[in-house]
């Protein structure tokens, strides 16, 4: 019984790991080629469409390195720019 259910276990575990791993080629309803990614999120499929997506990605990583607040992605952040972002003390007088 130990060896089958760690058998299967690991089985489980090899085949969640490669489905992750991939993206899957799709088309749009209007003919654009697109990648579905794992991570839930999608982009074109010709690098010259997809570099805007991409640098937009980017920018939304570098915003949520940037906001303060959130324990260990728990919680609310405050993003820069928001008016309680870097407000200092609020004990001024």
């Amino acid at each position: 019984m130990g060896r089958t259910a760690a058998l299967v276990f690991s089985v489980f575990l090899v085949g969640n790991a490669l489905a992750q791993e991939t993206a899957i080629e799709a088309t749009t309803s209007s003919g654009e080629k697109v990648r579905l990614l794992p991570n839930g999120r999608w982009e074109y499929a010709d690098p010259v469409k997809a570099e805007p997506q991409k640098k937009a990605r980017e920018a939304e990583v570098q915003r949520e390195r940037n906001s303060q607040g959130g324990l260990f992605g728990i919680g609310r952040t405050i993003p820069p720019g928001d008016k309680d972002y870097n407000r200092g003390s609020l004990g001024r007088r």
